[in-house]
Formats: C-alpha cells, structure tokens, sequence
C-alpha cells in the first residue's frame, strides 16, 4: 500500500479559513499522526496525517486518508464520538463543513433547540 500523503499547506488553508469563517476568529490547530483502520476488514493500523482543533467543550478531527481522501469525526469524550454519516469524502470543503453542521446539529438537539430525527 503507498503512503498517505502529508497535510499540505493548502489543505490546512481550507480548513483554518473555515473554520474562522464559521466561529469568527482564528481557531489553533494541530497537526498529528493518527492510526486508523483504513478498511473495516484491516486487521493492521495505518499511520496516516490528521488536523485536530477543540472548540468549546468538543474536539474535532480530519483524517487524511489518501490523495484527495478524507474523513471525520467529532467527540466530547472517548466514548462520545461522531461522524457526518458519510465514511469518506474526495472533496476536503465539504469534510469541514459537513463535520461544522454535524457537531451543530448534535449540539443543538442535546440543548433541545431542535428535535431529533428518526
């Protein structure tokens, strides 16, 4: 298997811009190493780059998992973790925004401004 390329300058562009865009100001982020499962039936972890950023109270993460192949989640704690429902996206705008509205929605509907769906 070839190696997951690194976070480039431009991908972490989109997601900071975004990210202020959404919360008003410059959110720090952090570039990591995450080991994930890359298929469900691997039995090995992968090594692949990440962008992790916490914002008010919740962590957020992308996972770069090929060329132009992301995914991610959010979480309060270890065993509250969320994705979008999608497993992977090709575009890394629509990661970051999806993942924004997901954790928003979730949000909401704890403080009970919205009703959850079924």
């Amino acid at each position: 298997m070839s190696e997951i390329p690194d976070i480039t300058d431009s991908e972490l562009w989109i997601i900071e811009t975004t990210l202020t865009e959404r919360y008003g100001y410059k959110v720090e982020t952090l570039i990591a190493d995450a080991e994930i499962r890359l298929m469900p039936s691997d039995r090995e972890l992968s090594s692949c780059p990440a962008v992790y950023w916490n914002q008010e109270g919740c962590n957020f993460i992308i996972f770069k998992t090929g060329s132009r192949k992301y995914r991610c989640q959010f979480f309060y704690r270890g065993y509250q973790q969320y994705g979008t429902g999608v497993r992977e996206y090709d575009d890394l705008t629509e990661c970051v925004v999806s993942l924004l509205q997901t954790q928003a929605d979730h949000s909401a509907r704890e403080k009970g401004d919205i009703q959850a769906t079924e």
